[in-house]
Order: C-alpha cells, then sequence, then structure tokens
C-alpha cells in the first residue's frame, strides 16, 4: 500500500500470481526495469542518501559494469555494529575478480564472506549476457549471478564508503542455513561449472568452495540425525567425512561422543 501510494512513474509496483522466492522476485524486477543501473534493496534494509551516485560515478570512472560498496550492520534490537567491512579492506580490493569473489564466498572459512555484499549491475550487460538470478535456490542466489557477472567479463569496483544498512533477522531466510539449502546451492555450483570458463585461481577457489560445501552438508546431516535421535546414522556421517566434525568445532565433537557412549551403554557393550 505504501509503494502503490506513490506515483506510477517514480515507484512501479510488480505483484507476482505466485510466490517464487527471492530469485524469481528479482527477476520480476530485472525484466521490469528500464534504467541503466539495477539495485536490489531487501524489504527490511535501507540504503543512504547518495549511495547510487557514489557507486555510479565510480563504475562509469573506470568503465565497469558491475560495483559494491560497504555495509552497515544493524542487529535486531537496533544497535549499530561496526561496518560489516573494514574500511581498509575493501580500499586494498579496489576491485573484485572472480577468483577473489569465490574465495570469499567458502563457507565457513572465508575471513570476509563477499556474499553479503548488495551489487548495481549495469542493466543492458546483464541483458546481453542474459544474466539472471537462480529461481531454485533460497540461498546463494545473490551469489550465483554475481560469481556468473564477473565470469563474463564484468569488471566490479568497490566503494569502500558504507552506503547499505543491513539489519540481522534471526529469522531470515539468509541466517538459517539448512541441509536443503547447500545441496541446492552444490548442484547450482556444478551447473556453473558447466556453463563458465574460470582461470586457474579462480578454480582453485572453486575447488576450495565445494569442498566446504560438502562438509557444510556433513554438519548440517549430523545435526539432524542428532535431532532425530538417531545414533548411528550420525556417527555413519561423521565417519564418512571426520573433517566436517573438526571444521564445525568441538560441541558437535562432544556431543557425538557423548551418543555414541550412550548407543554402546544401550547396546549392552
Amino acid at each position: 500500500d505504501v509503494a502503490r501510494a506513490y506515483p506510477g512513474d517514480i515507484v512501479r509496483v510488480v505483484a507476482l500470481a505466485n510466490n517464487r522466492g527471492p530469485g524469481g522476485a528479482r527477476n520480476a524486477g530485472l525484466d521490469a526495469a528500464r534504467g541503466r543501473w539495477i539495485a536490489v534493496l531487501d524489504s527490511d534494509d535501507a540504503v543512504f542518501p547518495g549511495r547510487l551516485a557514489a557507486m555510479i560515478a565510480r563504475a562509469e570512472s573506470a568503465d565497469a559494469q558491475i560495483a559494491v560498496d560497504n555495509l552497515q550492520v544493524v542487529r535486531e534490537d537496533g544497535v549499530i555494529e561496526d561496518a560489516m567491512f573494514p574500511r581498509q579492506y575493501l580500499e586494498g580490493l579496489r576491485e573484485i575478480s572472480l577468483a577473489t569473489y569465490i574465495a570469499g564466498n567458502v563457507v565457513f572459512e572465508s575471513k570476509f564472506n563477499l556474499g553479503y555484499l548488495k551489487p548495481i549491475f549495469q542493466r543492458e550487460f546483464l541483458n546481453e549476457n542474459r544474466l539472471r538470478y537462480d529461481e531454485k535456490l533460497r540461498i546463494g542466489e545473490d551469489y550465483i549471478l554475481f560469481a556468473g557477472a564477473l565470469a563474463r567479463g564484468g569488471k566490479c569496483v568497490v566503494e569502500p564508503d558504507i552506503g547499505y544498512a543491513y539489519h540481522i533477522r534471526s529469522g531470515s531466510i539468509s541466517r538459517v542455513l539448512e541441509l536443503h539449502h547447500v545441496e541446492a546451492m552444490r548442484r547450482a555450483d556444478a551447473v556453473f561449472a558447466q556453463t563458465h570458463r574460470m582461470d586457474e585461481a579462480a578454480q582453485a577457489a572453486f575447488a576450495r568452495r565445494g569442498r566446504s560445501l560438502r562438509k557444510a552438508a556433513s554438519f548440517l546431516s549430523l545435526v539432524q540425525h542428532i535431532k532425530a535421535r538417531s545414533p548411528l546414522k550420525a556417527i555413519r556421517t561423521a565417519l564418512s567425512d571426520p573433517a566436517a566434525v573438526r571444521h564445525m568445532g568441538m560441541p558437535i565433537a562432544v556431543r557425538l561422543r557423548r551418543m555414541a557412549a550412550q548407543f554402546a551403554v544401550g547396546a549392552g557393550r
């Protein structure tokens, strides 16, 4: 209702007949867009005045098709935290390559998770390369589009100033990672590898990301088995991929040992 209250030449509301997920909603916006640049704003986030002007100016001065900036983290209780990325880190990047971006999306391992970046894209570049969001993904759809744009030769520049306010919500999709999300991400990565060319550095980063997704899937399987009180399945999963237990930390390993001991007692050993 608030959006519809604006004049149609300023705000255009696109209503979907069915829930197509975040990727579907974004694709509908891409198809309806007519401007030179595309920017995505999640419903619970905000942007600072002048953000787009600064990013577009930086991108166009460098003949770039993509631009990113820093994010302000706002907790659920309204407390404003530090910037998501140290300014010195973004100033040092200046540009983001495909290898750098993939390396910044190694699950649970990247020092700075570049998947949280909120890029703007040159609309003509997206259309010319037929780039759209993967509607099968509920988490990771932004990563696949961004990586695809870089793989197609898109140049990404970095604006180190804060322009986007990222609000943490405990129940938001991006904060609740489940096994089916990771499995979908692995399938999407497999398709990406088949449809995009990567240099040696990007391939190495891609392999690291693949291993991290495998360990994440094993860890989440462990969690499911523990919650379901299925000790045999939990132990079998841990034995098949012990790196997942080591990587995800000691608390899960301790719980598995306790479950194994309880199972041994129950079995009369």
